[in-house]
């Protein structure tokens, strides 16, 4: 089971009917959310948004690493969707173009879940990118051009994602 914290459902909103009530609700909650997210001003990143997955018994030692590397391959993935940049992963939880990191993925996990932490650089100017980092940083702007539709990265980032946990959970 997945259940997120964000800015949007793992089920996109034509996907309810094999939610519990309660589930459809926060679906609805997440749905207005999404427009309220599309008009509000200021909002560079798609970051930090949090997603769980619950698994029966979490050996920190295994999942961990497993789902961050589903993570990270789903995140490369609705990038490439969205933007047709060659985005790749440096496992286990870097996402490059080229030799620049655009975003990453952190996994905790607790109380039989994981939780992945999931940023992406997307509509931040190449001069405000920081400088000073490990990895040298771009984002989706910087490498495109123009900016991207930040609602259709978070869309396509949580339908990776739940095709990518869901043929991880097949495969255990």
């Amino acid at each position: 089971m997945l259940a997120f914290r964000g800015p949007a459902s793992l089920l996109t909103q034509s996907d309810t009917s094999r939610l519990k009530p309660e589930d459809r609700e926060t679906a609805a909650k997440v749905a207005a959310k999404l427009k309220q997210l599309r008009a509000t001003p200021g909002i560079e990143r798609l970051d930090q948004c949090s997603i769980a997955m619950r698994a029966q018994k979490v050996d920190k030692a295994r999942v961990l690493p497993e789902l961050t590397i589903v993570g990270a391959e789903a995140c490369a993935e609705a990038i490439r969707a969205v933007t047709g940049l060659e985005a790749s992963v440096k496992h286990p939880n870097d996402v490059l173009i080229g030799a620049l990191k655009v975003a990453g993925v952190l996994g905790e996990a607790s109380e039989g879940r994981v939780v992945l932490g999931i940023g992406i650089n997307a509509n931040i100017p190449e001069a405000a990118l920081p400088a000073e980092v490990r990895i040298p940083a771009t984002s989706l702007l910087a490498e495109t051009g123009a900016p991207v539709d930040r609602i259709e990265l978070l869309v396509q980032l949580l339908a990776a994602l739940e095709r990518r946990y869901d043929a991880w959970r097949a495969g255990k």
